[in-house]
Protein backbone atom coordinates (compact mmCIF):
# COMPACT_ATOMS: atom_id res chain seq x y z
CA UNK A 1 0.00 0.00 0.00
CA UNK A 2 1.39 3.42 -0.98
CA UNK A 3 1.89 6.34 2.08
CA UNK A 4 -0.22 9.07 2.21
CA UNK A 5 1.77 12.33 2.52
CA UNK A 6 1.13 14.91 4.56
CA UNK A 7 1.27 17.68 3.58
CA UNK A 8 0.94 21.82 5.26
CA UNK A 9 0.02 24.78 3.20
CA UNK A 10 2.30 28.21 3.92
CA UNK A 11 -0.26 30.77 3.28
CA UNK A 12 -3.61 31.13 2.36
CA UNK A 13 -3.37 32.60 -1.66
CA UNK A 14 -6.14 32.67 -3.38
CA UNK A 15 -5.06 30.03 -5.82
CA UNK A 16 -4.72 27.66 -2.57
CA UNK A 17 -8.07 28.24 -1.83
CA UNK A 18 -9.69 27.78 -4.72
CA UNK A 19 -8.16 25.18 -6.54
CA UNK A 20 -4.94 23.43 -4.75
CA UNK A 21 -6.36 22.74 -1.62
CA UNK A 22 -9.46 21.20 -3.04
CA UNK A 23 -7.30 18.89 -5.63
CA UNK A 24 -5.57 17.94 -2.31
CA UNK A 25 -9.12 16.92 -0.21
CA UNK A 26 -9.91 15.13 -3.63
CA UNK A 27 -7.06 13.03 -3.33
CA UNK A 28 -7.20 11.18 -0.44
CA UNK A 29 -5.32 7.97 -1.22
CA UNK A 30 -2.23 10.24 -1.67
CA UNK A 31 -2.89 13.62 0.49
CA UNK A 32 -3.45 14.39 3.24
CA UNK A 33 -3.64 17.90 4.80
CA UNK A 34 -1.75 18.47 7.79
CA UNK A 35 -2.61 22.33 8.12
CA UNK A 36 -2.37 25.58 6.80
CA UNK A 37 -0.73 28.58 8.64
CA UNK A 38 -0.65 32.40 8.30
CA UNK A 39 1.05 35.21 9.65
CA UNK A 40 -2.13 35.64 12.03
CA UNK A 41 -3.98 33.19 13.66
CA UNK A 42 -7.70 34.70 12.50
CA UNK A 43 -6.43 34.28 9.28
CA UNK A 44 -5.32 31.10 9.63
CA UNK A 45 -8.14 29.73 11.46
CA UNK A 46 -10.59 30.98 8.60
CA UNK A 47 -8.93 29.06 5.98
CA UNK A 48 -8.44 26.28 7.95
CA UNK A 49 -12.23 26.29 9.34
CA UNK A 50 -13.28 25.88 5.41
CA UNK A 51 -11.33 22.57 4.88
CA UNK A 52 -11.14 21.13 8.05
CA UNK A 53 -7.65 21.26 8.96
CA UNK A 54 -5.36 23.00 11.85
CA UNK A 55 -4.68 26.23 11.83
CA UNK A 56 -0.81 27.74 12.70
CA UNK A 57 -0.47 31.85 13.26
CA UNK A 58 3.34 30.95 12.31
CA UNK A 59 5.23 28.84 9.31
CA UNK A 60 7.85 27.89 11.26
CA UNK A 61 5.32 25.89 13.85
CA UNK A 62 3.61 24.36 10.38
CA UNK A 63 7.40 22.76 9.10
CA UNK A 64 8.24 21.96 12.49
CA UNK A 65 5.14 19.33 12.45
CA UNK A 66 7.06 16.19 13.04
CA UNK A 67 4.89 14.27 10.90
CA UNK A 68 5.15 16.90 7.51
CA UNK A 69 6.22 15.07 4.33
CA UNK A 70 5.92 17.70 2.20
CA UNK A 71 4.83 21.74 1.77
CA UNK A 72 3.14 23.83 -0.73
CA UNK A 73 3.85 27.58 -0.73
CA UNK A 74 1.64 29.91 -2.12
CA UNK A 75 3.19 33.10 -0.61
CA UNK A 76 4.40 36.25 -2.32
CA UNK A 77 6.96 35.71 -4.80
CA UNK A 78 9.44 37.54 -2.32
CA UNK A 79 8.95 35.11 0.40
CA UNK A 80 9.70 31.81 -1.53
CA UNK A 81 13.29 32.15 -1.10
CA UNK A 82 12.89 32.05 2.59
CA UNK A 83 10.70 29.81 3.16
CA UNK A 84 10.97 26.92 0.46
CA UNK A 85 15.01 27.28 1.93
CA UNK A 86 13.68 26.62 5.50
CA UNK A 87 11.87 23.70 4.63
CA UNK A 88 14.39 22.17 1.77
CA UNK A 89 17.02 22.39 5.03
CA UNK A 90 13.77 20.52 7.39
CA UNK A 91 13.73 17.76 4.73
CA UNK A 92 10.52 18.62 3.55
CA UNK A 93 9.38 18.33 -0.14
CA UNK A 94 8.22 21.29 -1.62
CA UNK A 95 5.52 22.37 -4.34
CA UNK A 96 5.83 26.40 -4.92
CA UNK A 97 3.82 28.51 -6.92
CA UNK A 98 5.80 30.41 -9.47
CA UNK A 99 7.84 32.11 -10.03
CA UNK A 100 10.04 29.48 -7.26
CA UNK A 101 12.15 33.14 -6.40
CA UNK A 102 12.72 36.67 -7.50
CA UNK A 103 16.23 35.93 -8.25
CA UNK A 104 18.45 33.31 -10.73
CA UNK A 105 21.03 32.99 -8.29
CA UNK A 106 18.52 31.90 -5.09
CA UNK A 107 17.03 29.54 -7.82
CA UNK A 108 20.05 28.13 -8.70
CA UNK A 109 20.66 27.77 -4.82
CA UNK A 110 17.36 26.15 -4.08
CA UNK A 111 17.85 23.66 -6.45
CA UNK A 112 21.40 22.87 -5.15
CA UNK A 113 20.27 22.37 -1.80
CA UNK A 114 17.07 20.12 -3.54
CA UNK A 115 19.73 18.13 -5.19
CA UNK A 116 21.87 17.29 -1.77
CA UNK A 117 18.82 16.36 -0.06
CA UNK A 118 17.50 13.96 -2.90
CA UNK A 119 14.16 16.09 -2.35
CA UNK A 120 10.94 17.23 -5.09
CA UNK A 121 11.26 20.56 -5.57
CA UNK A 122 8.37 21.37 -8.20
CA UNK A 123 7.29 25.04 -9.42
CA UNK A 124 3.31 24.65 -9.86
CA UNK A 125 2.97 25.02 -13.28
CA UNK A 126 -0.24 22.84 -13.37
CA UNK A 127 -0.73 23.46 -17.27
CA UNK A 128 2.52 20.35 -18.13
CA UNK A 129 -0.28 17.77 -16.72
CA UNK A 130 -3.18 18.53 -18.79
CA UNK A 131 -4.15 16.24 -21.74
CA UNK A 132 -4.87 19.05 -23.43
CA UNK A 133 -0.76 19.79 -24.05
CA UNK A 134 -0.33 16.23 -24.78
CA UNK A 135 -2.53 16.02 -27.55
CA UNK A 136 -0.69 18.78 -29.02
CA UNK A 137 2.90 17.06 -28.27
CA UNK A 138 1.40 14.37 -29.75
CA UNK A 139 0.37 16.36 -33.03
CA UNK A 140 4.21 18.07 -32.97
CA UNK A 141 5.53 14.09 -32.61
CA UNK A 142 3.84 12.99 -35.74
CA UNK A 143 3.88 15.73 -38.04
CA UNK A 144 0.86 16.72 -38.26
CA UNK A 145 1.97 20.16 -39.09
CA UNK A 146 5.69 19.49 -40.42
CA UNK A 147 8.87 20.68 -39.17
CA UNK A 148 7.94 23.38 -36.33
CA UNK A 149 9.01 27.16 -37.61
CA UNK A 150 7.35 29.61 -34.79
CA UNK A 151 5.85 29.36 -31.64
CA UNK A 152 3.34 31.89 -30.25
CA UNK A 153 1.97 32.26 -26.65
CA UNK A 154 0.43 35.16 -24.98
CA UNK A 155 -1.05 35.31 -21.42
CA UNK A 156 -2.95 38.44 -19.88
CA UNK A 157 -5.77 39.57 -18.78
CA UNK A 158 -7.74 42.58 -16.77
CA UNK A 159 -6.54 44.68 -14.32
CA UNK A 160 -6.01 42.94 -10.41
CA UNK A 161 -9.14 43.26 -8.78
CA UNK A 162 -7.45 45.55 -5.56
CA UNK A 163 -5.17 48.30 -6.47
CA UNK A 164 -3.25 47.15 -3.33
CA UNK A 165 -2.73 43.20 -4.81
CA UNK A 166 0.49 42.20 -3.88
CA UNK A 167 1.47 41.35 -8.03
CA UNK A 168 1.49 45.31 -8.28
CA UNK A 169 3.95 45.77 -5.25
CA UNK A 170 7.70 45.62 -6.13
CA UNK A 171 8.58 44.35 -2.24
CA UNK A 172 6.73 41.38 -2.76
CA UNK A 173 8.10 40.51 -6.09
CA UNK A 174 5.45 41.76 -7.83
CA UNK A 175 5.00 42.50 -11.55
CA UNK A 176 3.37 41.04 -15.05
CA UNK A 177 6.99 39.35 -16.16
CA UNK A 178 7.18 36.73 -12.63
CA UNK A 179 3.33 36.31 -13.01
CA UNK A 180 1.96 36.12 -16.33
CA UNK A 181 5.17 35.96 -18.46
CA UNK A 182 6.37 32.93 -16.48
CA UNK A 183 3.35 31.13 -18.12
CA UNK A 184 4.22 31.46 -21.88
CA UNK A 185 8.62 31.48 -21.15
CA UNK A 186 7.70 27.53 -19.48
CA UNK A 187 5.80 26.41 -22.56
CA UNK A 188 8.11 27.58 -24.80
CA UNK A 189 10.63 25.50 -23.26
CA UNK A 190 8.59 22.45 -23.52
CA UNK A 191 7.75 23.15 -26.91
CA UNK A 192 11.16 24.50 -28.11
CA UNK A 193 13.57 23.19 -26.01
CA UNK A 194 15.70 24.17 -23.15
CA UNK A 195 18.50 25.43 -25.49
CA UNK A 196 17.10 28.74 -26.50
CA UNK A 197 17.72 32.44 -24.99
CA UNK A 198 16.04 35.62 -25.16
CA UNK A 199 17.04 37.43 -27.66
CA UNK A 200 15.06 41.04 -26.62
CA UNK A 201 12.26 41.70 -24.66
CA UNK A 202 10.25 44.78 -23.22
CA UNK A 203 8.82 45.28 -19.77
CA UNK A 204 6.49 48.30 -19.45
CA UNK A 205 5.74 50.06 -16.58
CA UNK A 206 3.07 52.67 -15.63
CA UNK A 207 3.11 55.94 -13.73
CA UNK A 208 1.10 54.41 -10.75
CA UNK A 209 2.93 51.07 -10.61
CA UNK A 210 6.47 50.14 -9.36
CA UNK A 211 6.27 46.87 -11.27
CA UNK A 212 5.91 46.45 -14.65
CA UNK A 213 2.81 46.05 -15.91
CA UNK A 214 3.01 43.94 -19.30
CA UNK A 215 6.01 43.12 -21.72
CA UNK A 216 6.97 40.46 -24.20
CA UNK A 217 9.69 38.64 -25.56
CA UNK A 218 11.41 37.15 -28.60
CA UNK A 219 12.89 33.60 -28.22
CA UNK A 220 15.67 31.65 -30.90
CA UNK A 221 17.04 28.60 -30.46
CA UNK A 222 20.81 28.54 -29.88
CA UNK A 223 21.40 25.47 -32.32
CA UNK A 224 18.27 25.37 -34.81
CA UNK A 225 16.37 27.61 -36.47
CA UNK A 226 12.95 27.64 -34.65
CA UNK A 227 11.91 31.47 -33.14
CA UNK A 228 9.14 32.28 -30.55
CA UNK A 229 7.50 34.97 -29.61
CA UNK A 230 5.59 35.76 -26.36
CA UNK A 231 3.27 38.55 -24.77
CA UNK A 232 1.87 39.21 -21.77
CA UNK A 233 0.63 41.59 -18.82
CA UNK A 234 -2.22 42.88 -16.56
CA UNK A 235 -5.03 45.55 -17.52
CA UNK A 236 -5.44 43.39 -20.66
CA UNK A 237 -8.01 41.83 -22.88
CA UNK A 238 -8.07 38.76 -21.83
CA UNK A 239 -5.49 36.40 -23.75
CA UNK A 240 -4.38 32.45 -23.07
CA UNK A 241 -3.11 30.89 -25.35
CA UNK A 242 -0.78 28.66 -27.76
CA UNK A 243 -0.02 28.89 -31.51
CA UNK A 244 2.09 26.70 -33.77
CA UNK A 245 3.46 27.12 -37.44
CA UNK A 246 5.12 24.48 -39.27
CA UNK A 247 6.16 24.10 -42.49
CA UNK A 248 2.50 21.49 -43.49
CA UNK A 249 0.37 23.46 -41.25
CA UNK A 250 -0.62 25.18 -37.96
CA UNK A 251 -2.34 24.71 -34.80
CA UNK A 252 -3.36 26.80 -32.15
CA UNK A 253 -5.62 26.47 -28.91
CA UNK A 254 -6.78 28.22 -25.99
CA UNK A 255 -7.10 28.05 -22.16
CA UNK A 256 -3.98 26.31 -22.71
CA UNK A 257 -2.87 27.47 -19.21
CA UNK A 258 -5.85 27.81 -17.33
CA UNK A 259 -8.48 25.21 -18.09
CA UNK A 260 -10.83 24.37 -15.41
CA UNK A 261 -12.43 20.85 -14.78
CA UNK A 262 -15.34 21.35 -16.81
CA UNK A 263 -13.80 22.97 -19.69
CA UNK A 264 -13.89 21.23 -23.43
CA UNK A 265 -10.65 22.66 -24.57
CA UNK A 266 -10.40 22.67 -28.63
CA UNK A 267 -7.14 22.91 -30.93
CA UNK A 268 -8.07 24.49 -34.25
CA UNK A 269 -5.73 22.79 -36.89
CA UNK A 270 -5.36 24.20 -40.58
CA UNK A 271 -3.54 22.35 -43.04
CA UNK A 272 -2.91 22.55 -46.85
CA UNK A 273 -6.14 20.72 -47.47
CA UNK A 274 -8.41 21.33 -44.46
CA UNK A 275 -9.30 23.02 -41.66
CA UNK A 276 -10.56 20.83 -38.35
CA UNK A 277 -11.63 21.90 -34.85
CA UNK A 278 -10.57 19.26 -32.36
CA UNK A 279 -12.45 19.02 -29.15
CA UNK A 280 -10.58 17.38 -26.27
CA UNK A 281 -11.69 15.90 -23.13
CA UNK A 282 -11.63 17.57 -20.02
CA UNK A 283 -9.19 17.47 -17.33
CA UNK A 284 -8.10 18.66 -14.34
CA UNK A 285 -4.22 19.95 -14.06
CA UNK A 286 -4.08 20.34 -10.43
CA UNK A 287 -5.24 16.63 -9.27
CA UNK A 288 -2.99 15.10 -12.08
CA UNK A 289 -0.05 18.29 -10.85
CA UNK A 290 -0.54 17.09 -7.60
CA UNK A 291 -0.33 13.23 -8.36
CA UNK A 292 2.82 13.54 -10.31
CA UNK A 293 4.62 15.50 -7.25
CA UNK A 294 3.24 12.32 -5.12
CA UNK A 295 4.98 9.66 -7.21
CA UNK A 296 7.91 12.22 -7.83
CA UNK A 297 8.17 12.20 -3.72
CA UNK A 298 7.20 8.44 -3.79
CA UNK A 299 10.16 6.84 -6.12
CA UNK A 300 12.77 9.02 -5.46
CA UNK A 301 14.15 8.45 -9.07
CA UNK A 302 17.18 10.72 -9.58
CA UNK A 303 16.71 11.09 -13.25
CA UNK A 304 13.08 12.61 -12.78
CA UNK A 305 14.35 14.59 -9.64
CA UNK A 306 16.76 16.11 -11.71
CA UNK A 307 14.76 16.79 -14.50
CA UNK A 308 12.80 19.16 -12.18
CA UNK A 309 15.67 20.95 -10.98
CA UNK A 310 17.00 21.68 -14.21
CA UNK A 311 13.32 22.69 -15.49
CA UNK A 312 13.74 25.10 -12.57
CA UNK A 313 16.94 26.80 -13.20
CA UNK A 314 16.28 26.79 -16.85
CA UNK A 315 13.02 28.43 -15.96
CA UNK A 316 14.49 31.41 -13.98
CA UNK A 317 17.37 32.05 -16.37
CA UNK A 318 15.33 33.03 -18.74
CA UNK A 319 13.38 35.04 -16.83
CA UNK A 320 16.67 36.82 -15.95
CA UNK A 321 17.67 37.21 -19.22
CA UNK A 322 14.12 38.79 -20.22
CA UNK A 323 15.00 41.53 -17.45
CA UNK A 324 18.81 41.78 -19.06
CA UNK A 325 17.29 42.80 -21.97
CA UNK A 326 14.43 44.32 -21.14
CA UNK A 327 17.09 47.02 -20.20
CA UNK A 328 18.96 47.05 -22.56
Amino acid sequence: MQKILNIGVLGCANIAKRSVVPAILELQDHLKLAGIASRTLDRAQEFASEFSTSAFDCYQRLLDQPELDAVYVPLPNSLHFEWVEKALLKGLHVLVEKSLACDYEDVKHLNSIAKEKKLALVENFQFRFHSQLQSVLDLISDGTIGELRCFRSSFGFPGLPEPNDIRYQKALGGGALLDTGAYPLKIAQIIMGHDIEVKAANLNFTQDKEVDIWGGAYLKQKNGTMFGETAFGFNHQYQCNLELWGSKGKLSTGRIFTAPPSHVPIIELETQSAKEMISLQPDHHFKNMLVYFCNLIRSGDPQKLDKEYKQNVNQARLIDESKLKANE
